[in-house]
């Protein structure tokens, strides 16, 4: 099965007249695939296509084709009410004996039986020696025999286990050869019959390979076990198309692919009996779509949705211990990216008579057991939770329990469920006190008060719980459960109730209360999945609905299912049966019809009105006094000539269903369809405290104010009559299958092996059965001598025509499509051209659209390249933008940072000039106290030294006897006398260390203000350069843009740049130097500068007269020519073949002109570089020249100031 959008979007009200042809006609020489006689005409004003030979051949007004002699097909429109298509379109016959429009092209006649058209495509088999045939047995089973002799039309053949029988000829089917054994599409058989298919599919399922192919269904044999088939392995292998094996996951796989590609929303129809595995492949469908389009957490959300709504929608049955017991649809939406955006849930049916009664050996709903297993201790307690053996609801069927499920375990994973999807905490624990209260209402019990046998509730432990869970009075619910309220006139009347009616009333509201929370359940999760403003549009739909049901008691749910299941397969052989041979017939393909087993019959004793039996069900409904019996005879009384329907006695009838005949027991039928909740109990749940039953009850009264519309309410239906459960239920199922129709579909069929849920086993008669019922049979005849693969002449001509080697642009779609397949020479046998539409057989667009996503690459590849080498330079351009805006901008800055600096150099050095000052005559003051002090004591000491060197000799001759004091005073005097002069050398030190300070202080104070003065220069010498360096970049850019200026722009920064001379500040040498060089450099240029200016000049000038005067020739002779054509003026001359020439001479010189102008612009730009060049060089060295010669003649001071 190709990838590429199997079954696209179609209406059956599809253009019907063939297209008409184009001025290029293709060879059609090689073409087989053309509808019959189909052939071109030459164009003759826009002649139409014609079909046959005669000018009225073709399709007639209302789309009727007719053959010569034998009974034709009709395709006409009808307008059916009880149909969810609209207008249907339907296949008729019509005799020979009209008179309509004559086909050239006959149409192939009616099979003479329905067996020898269903394996038509089994070559004919000679029955010779050692083959191996299908032969089978007397209880229905086939067996490989091989053939021993043949003998006529009686053949001998040998069995397995050795038996020889003596068969016909015509009791043996061909068996395939051992090569085709467990191949993976049943299309691959080269005989294609009931055995064969049957051993293909056991062969696979041995080998635990579930999965099979039939054409465009998927196959899915339920094994009963656990297989290594899923996983994060599996997933990305299918991502990635390295296996390619049939799985879910490529079903889910191609919808992803088909709605990214073609913007169509897809759907995935799971189909199959209870117990084939319906809700397990919805869940692995999810969890591949969760795993490509995952990314933004709402995945998670998605796949835990499963947990809930298995707790509060599955049970176990006999056939099934998850049996789902209510329809839903998954619609999963994606964003423009392909993510997961959103999802919302939609259910259908919700089998609520389960809450109150079960089957033996069967369960309730799964929540009643999860929450009495594993309910924690504080929940248990609150919700006086007993053991389900307690409660009269479960111990009906005496089965509490599943093999291998842990009722605890699974309930702590509904309660993550829960939390996950967002819903709080109270609302849960409303949510479980709802489900407690269903539990304990069924323990409610009656006791009778009268001899009327009037009841009232028992008020004990069931009845005290309920009302502590609903938060209503005992008082109340006492008298919800045993009174009703009845209005007569303007009279209120109290009824007491019977114990029938009190124990119908209590079910009622327990089967009401479980209904609206599981409602209440899915509103709370779409509100968690809603998508919002992310909607896009895309999405893919999951259908995962309740099975073909047939048991021994077979009820009004059965008969709803079984209803649903019919209309699903009116969807299935409407997509892949009626639409398919409709459209090849319509589009005059060559093509042998198939015939398939259709229900439409038994869809009309459902639906038809007012004699069908959702029609007499409601209808009856409505009646007081009818009963189940009175139902069942006016069903017998008007159905009897149905041949749908079967009558049988007393309560029961039967149908013949698409599955086979189910009989159906009607009791209770009224009831359950009327489904009525008396206002009283309503009421009672409004008045309760808890916020979950009023919510339910609110909901309750919105439905019942939904008057019945439609046809019931046109034959006389009273308008306050209420819409019954099956007219609910199909009017659900109508808006189900209209959104369906608008998907692209993809179905997958379950297929149950066995009845007993065991791994292993596989019963021949029951697999034959579920395919024959599925018509998996007649899918891969179609899909074997079909065209899966449709596209219209206009969309495969804008998809691939842009890979053929010629131009066809001006051709019409169909001759660029049969150019397409020309040039990729797909066989014509495996393609058919339509009237519409290209036809193709499997696999053939996929190397088409292999081709195409390689050109897409390559062409994208080139794109990126010369987008990124665009970015590249325009990046380029930016960094150097960037870079000189940054220079700018960090010049300024550090200019301004270095003016500051300065700032506070400068005043750092006037503080410290004056700190070190003050130090410094501190200091000079200390020393002149110092030196002060020494004097006078060096002063007091010659005065004294004086004086006492007289007064001693005075005293020698009196004081001879005192020698040894004299000696010690003289010794005393030398001892100051060294002192004094040390003081002296000291204070002569510290005098010259003093002026040697103040010297360096003086030249410091003048190196500074020299330093100061060089900055000054050397900033001004700064800024003049700067200016000047704007200046000439500015006249250099003037000089690039514009090109007849650029010589006097050059002009301009020449003399620009001589102004840099005035840069050299107080440097005489410097300056001198400079100006000598640019003026030797002026005398150099000056002559070649001058030459190359005049001869752009002159070019220039001259180009520009060019196209002054050929713009005026040029513009006259059109004014001229548009004046003859106006009338205007008269000329013996035709204008439009003028005015070609014209333009067509135009054209040429205005490419000559562009040509010699490029050539002009690369010359001036080779002199204007030439010149730039040359005038950055010349100012290069200059400025150099100039830096260090400011440079040397500024360290030339400090040298000399250091030496």
């Amino acid at each position: 099965m190709a990838s590429d959008g199997l079954y696209p979007s179609r209406s059956p009200n599809s253009s019907r007249k063939p297209p008409s042809k184009g001025p290029a006609v293709p060879a059609f020489k090689s073409i087989r695939s053309l509808p019959v006689q189909f052939r071109f005409m030459e164009p003759q004003a826009s002649q139409p296509l014609e079909v046959a030979e005669h000018a009225n051949d073709g399709f007639s007004e209302n789309g009727i084709l007719e053959e010569d002699g034998e009974a034709t097909v009709e395709v006409v429109d009808q307008v059916n009410d009880d149909s969810p298509y609209g207008r249907n379109v339907q296949v008729e016959e019509r005799s020979p004996g009209d008179h309509l429009y004559s086909v050239a092209s006959p149409l192939p006649s009616t099979p003479a039986s329905l067996v020898e058209s269903k394996w038509s495509d089994t070559a004919s088999y000679a029955k010779k020696k050692n083959l191996h045939c299908w032969y089978q047995l007397q209880n229905g089973d086939w067996e490989l025999v091989k053939i021993l002799s043949t003998s006529g039309t009686d053949l001998i053949v040998s069995l397995p286990e050795g038996k020889v029988l003596k068969v016909l000829a015509d009791c043996l089917l061909p068996a395939n050869p051992d090569i085709l054994d467990g191949v993976d599409d049943l299309m691959q058989l080269s005989y294609l019959n009931e055995p064969s298919v049957l051993y293909n599919l056991q062969y696979r399922y041995n080998k635990n390979m579930i999965y099979t192919k039939a054409g465009p269904v998927l196959v899915a044999i339920n094994p009963f076990k656990r297989v290594g088939l899923y996983g994060n392995d599996y997933i990305e292998s299918y991502k990635h198309k390295s296996i390619e094996s049939p799985h879910v996951y490529a079903i889910a796989d191609t919808a992803l692919r088909e709605m990214r590609r073609d913007e169509v929303n897809q759907s995935i129809i799971i189909s199959g009996e209870s117990g084939a595995g319906k809700t397990e492949t919805a869940k692995i469908a999810m969890q591949y779509l969760a795993a490509l389009g995952g990314g933004s957490g709402i995945e998670y959300e998605i796949l835990k949705t499963n947990p809930i709504l298995e707790a509060f929608g599955n049970a176990k049955t006999l056939r099934n211990d998850n049996s789902s017991r209510f329809g839903k649809l998954i619609e999963i939406h994606f964003s423009e990216t392909g993510k997961i955006s959103g999802a919302r849930i939609q259910t259908f049916l919700l089998e609520k008579s389960r809450v109150v009664q079960c089957a033996e050996g069967e369960r309730s709903y799964h929540i009643f057991y999860q929450l009495c297993a594993g309910a924690p201790p504080v929940v248990r307690e609150k919700l006086n939770l007993k053991s389900v053996e307690e409660y009269k609801y479960l111990c009906g069927s005496n089965c509490y329990t599943i093999s291998g499920v842990d009722d605890a375990e699974q309930f702590l994973n509904v309660m993550e469920a829960l939390d996950v999807v967002h819903v709080r905490k109270d609302d849960q624990q409303s949510a479980f006190a709802m489900v407690a209260a269903v539990l304990w209402l069924g323990n409610v019990s009656f006791v009778v008060t009268d001899n009327e046998n009037h009841v009232e509730p028992v008020v004990d432990e069931a009845l005290l719980s309920v009302a502590g869970l609903i938060g209503c009075s005992v008082e109340a619910l006492q008298l919800a459960l045993s009174t009703r309220n009845m209005k007569v006139g303007n009279d209120n009347i109290v009824q007491k109730l019977t114990l029938s009616q009190a124990i119908d009333t209590r079910d009622a509201l327990a089967k009401s209360i479980y209904s609206c929370l599981f409602d209440w359940l899915v509103e709370q999760i779409n509100k968690s999945l809603s998508v919002g403003k992310r909607r896009t549009g895309r999405s893919i739909s999951i259908l995962d609905i309740y099975g073909f049901e047939s048991f021994e008691r077979n009820s009004f749910e059965q008969f709803c299912i079984n209803y649903a299941n019919e209309r699903l397969q009116q969807h299935f052989n409407r997509h892949l049966f009626k639409l398919e041979q409709e459209e090849y017939i319509q589009d005059g393909i060559d093509w042998a019809r198939v015939e398939f087993e259709d229900n439409q019959d038994c869809l009309n004793l459902f639906e038809k009105k007012p004699l069908g039996l959702l029609s007499l069900l409601d209808e009856e409904s409505t009646f007081p006094n009818a009963t189940d019996l009175t139902f069942a005879h006016k069903l017998t009384q008007h159905l009897k000539l149905n041949p749908s329907f079967r009558g049988e006695r007393d309560k029961a009838f039967g149908v013949c269903h698409y599955a086979g005949q189910v009989t159906y027991d009607t009791t209770g039928f009224l009831e359950k369809n009327r489904d009525l909740l008396h206002l009283d109990s309503i009421q009672l749940l409004s008045s309760c405290s808890a916020s979950l039953p009023q919510i339910f009850a609110s909901s309750m009264l919105t439905q019942s104010e939904k008057h019945i519309v439609g046809p019931l309410h046109k034959s006389g239906g009273a308008e306050s009559q209420k819409l019954s459960v099956a007219t609910k239920f199909k009017g659900q199922l109508f808006q189900l299958m209209q959104r369906l129709e608008n998907t692209t579909p993809h179905f997958i069929r379950c297929i149950k092996p066995n009845d007993i849920q065991s791994p292993g086993i596989y019963e021949q008669a029951l697999v034959l059965h579920q395919l024959r019922c599925c018509g998996v049979l007649e899918v891969v005849r179609i899909s074997r001598s079909g065209f899966p693969t449709r596209m219209s002449h206009q969309k495969f001509a804008r998809r691939y025509g842009f890979l053929l080697l010629d131009d066809v642009a001006s051709q019409d779609p169909l001759s660029v499509s049969v150019a397409i397949l020309h040039q990729f020479q797909i066989l014509p046998e495996m393609y058919q051209v339509g009237y519409t539409k290209l036809f193709f057989r499997t696999g053939q667009i996929g190397m088409l659209e292999d081709t195409r996503n390689r050109t897409l690459h390559g062409i994208l590849r080139v794109q990126s390249c010369f987008r990124g080498y665009q970015a590249r330079g325009y990046l380029q351009e930016l960094k150097k933008g960037i870079s000189t805006l940054q220079s700018f901008i960090r010049g300024e800055k550090t200019r301004k940072e270095f003016a500051v600096l300065l700032q506070r150099h400068r005043a750092a050095i006037v503080i410290q000039k004056h700190i070190k000052g003050k130090i410094t005559r501190k200091r000079c003051e200390k020393v002149m106290e110092a030196s002060v002090v020494l004097q006078a004591v060096i002063r007091g000491w010659l005065v004294r030294k004086c004086s006492g060197n007289i007064g001693l000799l005075n005293l020698v001759e009196r004081k001879a006897n005192e020698s040894d004091d004299v000696l010690v005073k003289a010794t005393y005097l030398a001892e100051l006398q060294r002192r004094v002069l040390k003081a002296e050398a000291g204070l002569r030190q510290k005098e010259e260390e003093n002026e040697i300070l103040q010297q360096r202080l003086r030249q410091y104070e003048n190196r500074w203000s020299e330093y100061e003065l060089k900055m000054k220069s050397m900033e001004e010498v700064w800024q003049k350069q700067m200016r000047s360096l704007q200046s000439s970049l500015s006249l250099a850019k003037k000089s690039l843009d514009v090109d007849d200026l650029g010589r006097d722009s050059d002009a301009s920064v020449t003399a620009s740049g001589g102004d840099g001379k005035e840069y050299s500040g107080g440097d005489t040498s410097s300056t001198t130097t400079t100006t000598m060089f640019k003026s030797r450099h002026h005398e150099s240029n000056s002559n070649g500068a001058v030459r190359s200016m005049s001869a752009s000049l002159s070019i220039i000038g001259r180009l520009a007269e060019e196209f002054e005067q050929r713009r005026q020739v040029f513009g006259d002779d059109a004014k001229f020519l548009v004046e003859v054509k106006s009338g205007q003026a008269e000329a013996s001359l035709n204008p439009d073949r003028e005015l070609r020439r014209l333009k067509q001479l135009f054209e040429s010189w205005k490419k000559d002109y562009s040509t010699r102008l490029r050539e002009t612009k690369l010359i001036l730009h080779k002199l204007d570089s030439e010149d730039t060049t040359t005038t950055a060089t010349t100012a290069e060295k200059v400025v150099r020249k100039k830096w260090w010669g400011r440079k040397n003649s500024s360290r030339l001071p400090d040298k000399l100031t250091s030496s």
